[in-house]
């Protein structure tokens, strides 16, 4: 009798402990998911983010893991479609139960799936490629804000340095070629509101749909203006494509983009007609060894040939994400993990990312650069 006793006793235990056991957490596994485009015109933003991710997931757990456990990612294809990336969210989420979320893609896609499913589920997710202000919103005015953590800088302040620098330059007549999407709305916002700031408008405004290369309506409108420049708020199959119908069209105004067009995936579009584009980015320049966190990323990825922005990007997410891990502590809940986050503001080796318990916005930091001959990246 006292034997049964022991064992169900024993057994007792362990079905409490399975019942507070925190979702994605196990004695030996740390389980985190990922929604970003592996496929279709934009897979090579999303893939080169998973695989710096899952590079230095391995290097972490070669080291020992987090406090004993092994990190794994579940990453889920969304083709940069909003649906896909709530639908994904959702699985990740109530199927494969991941602890938390990390680099995401995109402005509409993961506004959705905060308002819709992570915020609600009150899961965190650590780093999206998105400048938004549908992401950074107060918490008290939206309460799904709290559980995404911004790394990057926002589209008004890339827009603004864009913006600063043409007014510097002396031109005044400005227009916009935007995507017709979150990501490319809030990227006109910044660029109208940096304008007001000079007394300036921009002279013209066109759009491009989401994943769509038809830029022929906007490069009659734009074309038409005559503008001296032309801020391009758009991912880079449609930059390249506009570029070209503009050059085609005999225009030459100056031309500038934001970070999210992916200076590489550009180069590699449009070859030598990349020259002279300038591009706001908010990271640390991904050539520069000097900077220890550079110095760290180029060691992951190995190969010069790899190095780019978004590569990078992901390193600074992944390392955010895991050191914040590291200091909840073994006994590791979604709420101590939040509270980690809340309580970071640590240089990371010459990039600072800073949250506390109002602010989601990790960095502020914004650098011009311009493609320069043979496609390199010039500061």
């Amino acid at each position: 009798m006292h034997f049964v006793k022991q064992l169900l006793t024993v057994a007792a235990i362990a079905i409490s402990s399975l019942a507070a056991a925190e979702p994605g957490v196990t004695d030996s596994t740390i389980t985190l998911g990922m929604s970003s485009p592996f496929s279709g015109p934009n897979g090579a933003y999303g893939t080169e983010m998973r695989e710096v991710v899952e590079r230095y997931f391995d290097q972490v757990n070669k080291a020992g893991g987090v406090n004993g456990r092994k990190l794994a990612l579940v990453a889920l294809d969304d083709g940069y479609e909003t649906d896909r990336t709530v639908a994904n969210t959702n699985t990740l989420i109530n199927d494969k139960k991941v602890f938390s979320l990390l680099a995401y893609y995109g402005s509409s896609p993961t506004t959705e799936a905060m308002n819709k499913v992570f915020g609600p589920a009150r899961v965190p997710l650590v780093g999206t490629i998105s400048g938004a202000g549908t992401l950074r919103e107060p918490i008290a005015k939206n309460p799904g804000s709290a559980y995404m953590f911004n790394i990057r800088a926002s589209y008004a302040d890339e827009t603004e340095a864009i913006v600063n620098q043409l007014v510097s330059l002396g031109l005044k007549n400005i227009a916009v070629f935007y995507q017709n999407d979150g990501f490319g709305k809030s990227g006109l916002e910044g660029v109208t509101a940096a304008l007001k700031k000079h007394n300036l408008a921009p002279i013209v405004a066109a759009t491009v749909e989401r994943n769509s290369l038809d830029v022929t309506a906007a490069v009659e409108a734009i074309a038409k203006a005559k503008p001296q420049a032309v801020v391009m708020v758009t991912l880079y199959k449609p930059t390249a494509a506009f570029v070209k119908a503009m050059k085609k069209a005999g225009q030459n105004p100056m031309l500038m983009t934001l970070s999210p067009v992916g200076t590489q995936q550009l180069v590699a579009e449009l070859g030598a007609d990349a020259r002279g584009i300038g591009v706001s980015q908010v990271m640390p320049y991904p050539w520069n060894s000097v900077v220890p966190i550079v110095h760290e990323y180029q060691k992951l990825v190995g190969s010069k040939a790899g190095y780019s922005y978004y590569g990078i990007e992901a390193y600074v997410t992944a390392r955010t994400a895991v050191d914040a891990l590291k200091k909840t502590g073994r006994d590791l809940t979604r709420e101590k993990y939040i509270a980690a986050l809340e309580s970071t503001n640590a240089d990371l080796g010459g990039f600072t990312v800073a949250f506390s318990g109002t602010s989601r916005q990790g960095s502020r930091f914004v650098e011009m650069t311009v493609i320069g001959p043979g496609g390199k990246v010039l500061r």
